[in-house]
């Protein structure tokens, strides 16, 4: 355990670090490098980042050899890495978005191809027509289906917490026993995201301000609460407390090699539940996974090939079935230097993580599960030593 504990304590001290410079009292600011801590890490003291950088370089070499497994010496590595190319984004020294992409969060994806979104486009196009919505244009008839999916304002709130309680339900019932957990929804507005997990106070936030169905807050149920982030960081901070996992699982680090799991278990959770229902549904999956990638090409067009926001929400708008004043809104983000490489945890991970779930057969769903949420993972070694 004690490259893990050196690893907590040198991800803490990048943390205080990154928080001494003075920023906007803005959400995303005030959550940090770490924005949540399942246990207490006292962080290493650190001058500055190059001092960060020469403990980080020698805790890799001793890594190389000292490592548990090969399983906690890969992820250790590539978490190491994504902590180097985060140095030297704070540093302000050159390095290219393509680097912090690969390096940070660990996936392959760049620009994701016009071939690659054109088969999601297909399946919302199939199930739009099972579901009676045909004759028109694919934005035409998408529209109108949407129109009447929506959940009016009103009730949104209601809606996601009969889904969260339905959620609860199937995962007491088919993975882990958690009905003591619950997170109860709240509603907020002016916000830089759609919800999110307040883990210490068991609340998820819901941005009022944007429009759902009945399918988006179900992802969302799913997504945040169970099986995803509320149930894997629950499981992370006991597995910590019974000295089942190293001192760094307690850790969620931003834009990290871990972010592409924490991000992939989450939007896999529909499918551990196998709460996948019809046609409707379908689609959903298809149009969250379509406006998955078309936030990573929005970040990629914005970072790398320089292109302002005014040029990207047309595209992104069009590409998405999305209207722009919501994709703008989307993508305000896009401007945070820690999280500009941050999308594609959500498509990367979510790909990497279904990729290898499509394998497992039903009867070794729970074997998969404690595979995946009791052990650290980058979408490499998740692949890799899944068996």
């Amino acid at each position: 355990m004690l490259i893990g504990n050196e690893l907590a304590g040198l991800t803490a001290g990048i943390d205080a670090l990154y928080r001494k410079t003075p920023r906007s009292d803005g959400f995303l600011d005030k959550e940090g490098l770490i924005p949540v801590a399942m246990a207490e890490v006292e962080p290493i003291g650190l001058r500055d980042y190059t001092e960060a950088r020469e403990k980080l370089e020698a805790l890799a070499i001793r890594n190389a050899s000292e490592a548990e497994t090969p399983l906690r010496r890969d992820y250790v590595a590539e978490m190491i890495d994504s902590l180097l190319a985060l140095v030297t984004t704070f540093e302000e020294k050159p390095i290219s978005f393509a680097d912090r992409v690969a390096r940070q969060i660990r996936v392959k994806t760049q620009l994701v191809s016009d071939a690659e979104l054109d088969v999601y486009r297909q399946t919302i196009r199939e199930k739009l027509d099972e579901l009676g919505y045909a004759g028109g244009s694919l934005t035409d008839d998408f529209n109108r289906w949407e129109a009447q999916a929506r959940v009016p304002k009103e009730a949104v709130l209601a809606e996601l917490k009969g889904l969260i309680l339905e959620g609860r339900e199937r995962v007491d019932a088919t993975m882990y026993p958690f009905a003591h957990e619950w997170m109860e929804p709240e509603g907020v507005t002016a916000v830089p995201f759609s919800a999110y997990c307040d883990y210490p106070t068991r609340k998820v936030l819901l941005n009022l301000d944007f429009p759902y169905t009945r399918f988006s807050l179900k992802h969302l149920a799913t997504h945040e609460v169970f099986p995803g982030h509320l149930v894997h960081m629950n499981l992370r901070e006991r597995a910590v407390a019974e000295g089942r996992m190293p001192l760094d699982g307690a850790q969620v680090v931003t834009s990290s090699a871990s972010s592409a799991l924490f991000e992939g278990i989450a939007d896999n959770g529909m499918f551990f539940l196998d709460w996948v229902d019809g046609p409707e549904d379908e689609l959903g999956v298809a149009l969250q996974r379509l406006r998955s990638a078309m936030r990573c090409n929005a970040a990629w067009m914005m970072h790398a090939e320089g292109m302002s926001l005014d040029e990207i929400v047309p595209i992104t708008a069009d590409k998405a079935l999305q209207d722009p004043v919501t994709a703008r809104s989307r993508l305000a983000f896009l401007n945070h230097n820690l999280r500009a490489p941050f999308v594609y945890a959500y498509y990367g991970g979510d790909l990497a993580v279904h990729e290898v779930w499509k394998t497992v057969p039903k009867d070794r769903r729970s074997d998969f599960w404690s595979y995946l949420y009791d052990n650290m993972h980058t979408p490499t070694t998740l692949a890799q030593y899944w068996q």
